[in-house]
């Protein structure tokens, strides 16, 4: 009736899952409309001058007829915006926002590597905030900064009443991680070290790599586990203890590590093989019941070379914070009296003063890391 035109159909999956997807199937109205799309898209009529376009960020759970010749049968992947297109959204963001002269969107952009535009919007109206709550005029490079921190970390949670004991704990653990990433050739690079809570976490260690990359190394797998366990070490090492703060830790470092060994055939007892299914959402009627390919020996051989990363790499960074005791010892007491240091300050700090020399290659950068926090 209306052609020629385009008829854009968004969030797809809304409608469009697969059929027969639960536990003794099902008739609602979802499927209806799914059964009606098709027939109105059965590639039979010649419908010239009619485009039909979807969206979905869930591909993996609509219907297969859906995707066959004649319907969606061309797919188009919007991956995240690699640094150009960053600087490009961040122009468009800030058309009608007063910028002060000190702002180089090029560096924001930059230092926002895996942000989608979602992303680089929030940051830019959480900029805007930060800088009609302190009655400025302009959006300076410092409410930038501080709104990259909150969309990357959290917001602080300056209120939260925190003990001595506890932040001395959080000071030695993010200590740790920070310490261990400084001194591990290859390891992305520090951007801030705090010991206020953000989140849901006490205190945050955040890197960032300095160029978008899409491929990462077994090398720079092994730096982010150390990196992880950085903290559980200090802990023990300087407060002869060990707690709770660390649990995210470990299961970021383990599910990292089992990836390794089970995705990317980064092991030296089993090769080049995967091993299971890839890891996704349970959809009722297809993945409820999981058919693993190995045997259980297989599956005692994945454990023990689990075991054997997370353990080589504890103990690789219980290593390298013995020989630096009084880097870290300064690096926490600094943390306790200023509770934000950044890259900058962070390196300008282990750097003076003794310790045992350590090779700081440049580090070269890898794909967006996750801050390790407490």
């Amino acid at each position: 009736k209306n052609a020629p035109c385009i008829i854009f159909v968004d969030e797809i999956d809304a409608v469009g899952r697969h059929r027969g997807a639960g536990l003794g199937g099902g008739h609602d109205e979802r499927e209806q409309t799914l059964n009606a799309m098709l027939v109105e898209m059965d590639g039979f009529d010649t419908n010239r001058g009619v485009i039909i376009m979807a969206a979905t960020n869930r591909p993996d759970v609509l219907d297969p007829a859906l995707l066959r010749p004649g319907r969606f049968d061309r797919h188009v992947i919007v991956d995240n915006p690699d640094i150009i297109g960053r600087e490009g959204i961040l122009k468009v963001h800030v058309r009608n926002i007063p910028m002060g002269a000190d702002v180089d969107l090029k560096k924001v952009a930059r230092g926002t590597p895996g942000f989608s535009g979602a992303d680089l919007a929030n940051l830019v109206n959480e900029a805007a905030l930060l800088a009609a709550r302190h009655n400025k005029k302009f959006v300076e490079m410092n409410d930038l900064e501080e709104a990259k921190d909150k969309v990357l970390m959290g917001p602080a949670r300056t209120s939260r009443v925190i003990s001595d004991k506890e932040k001395k704990i959080t000071a030695y653990h993010e200590g740790g991680h920070a310490l261990v990433s400084w001194l591990t050739p290859g390891s992305d690079p520090l951007h801030k070290v705090t010991i206020i809570p953000r989140g849901h976490a006490l205190g945050i260690t955040a890197s960032l790599p300095t160029e978008d990359r899409y491929n990462r190394s077994q090398k720079e797998f092994l730096n982010d586990i150390t990196m992880l366990l950085g903290g559980r070490a200090a802990e023990e090492l300087m407060l002869k203890d060990i707690t709770t703060g660390a649990a995210n830790d470990l299961e970021r470092a383990t599910t990292l590590a089992h990836r390794m060994v089970c995705e990317f055939g980064m092991n030296g007892l089993l090769g080049p093989r995967t091993f299971g299914r890839k890891d996704r959402e349970i959809f009722l009627g297809r993945d409820f019941v999981r058919e693993r390919n190995y045997s259980e020996e297989t599956a005692e051989r994945i454990d023990q070379e689990v075991q054997k990363i997370i353990a080589t790499s504890y103990g690789r960074a219980l290593g390298l914070l013995r020989k630096n005791r009084d880097r870290l010892t300064r690096l926490a007491k600094n943390l306790l009296e200023r509770e934000v240091l950044d890259g900058d300050e962070v390196d300008r700090l282990l750097r003076g003063g003794g310790g045992a020399s350590v090779a700081t290659a440049t580090r070269s950068a890898a794909a967006p890391s996750r801050p390790a926090g407490a």
